[in-house]
């Protein structure tokens, strides 16, 4: 069985444990009689799989994909940020504690951090980017990318 890898924060995973976090990343709500049955194991060996694999870490939480569409939030962009130096740290908490902000990575290339930014229609959007995210002390620059349509592959 699979477990952390000396001196790394890695965990190392067999395909057992691929196969079972293949299945809770297609459907989170599924039983762990069902992800057993799937990936052809006894009961107890997947819940004690999903349990070490949530002991370290590897599965974080259990959550439901949302429509953003049907929930509302008929806007959506990828926006790009340019931070002034050694400015990430405190704007991490600050950018995450936006509601409309989905996703937030820091990124190398032209420019330091990418948001998924959803709103409720295109004048909430530009609320978002122009009076909060370009506002931010630390933020130089900003890029807006609109999205026309949405695929998730989850």
């Amino acid at each position: 069985m699979a477990g952390k890898d000396a001196g790394s924060d890695q965990v190392a995973l067999d395909e057992i444990d691929r196969r079972i976090i293949r299945e809770l990343t297609r459907d989170g709500r599924m039983s762990v009689t069902q992800v057993a049955e799937n990936v052809h194991i006894s009961r107890a060996h997947a819940y004690s799989r999903i349990a070490r694999l949530t002991g370290d870490g590897v599965l974080t939480r259990f959550t439901a994909l949302v429509d953003p569409i049907k929930a509302g939030l008929k806007s959506s962009a990828y926006v790009t940020l340019k931070l002034k130096q050694d400015s990430w740290r405190e704007l991490r908490d600050q950018l995450g504690a936006i509601p409309e902000v989905h996703h937030i990575a820091l990124v190398g290339g032209d420019f330091d951090v990418i948001l998924l930014v959803r709103a409720v229609d295109n004048i909430d959007l530009r609320r978002v980017i122009f009076d909060q995210l370009q506002n931010m002390p630390g933020v130089l620059d900003t890029q807006t990318f609109l999205v026309f349509e949405d695929v998730d592959t989850r």
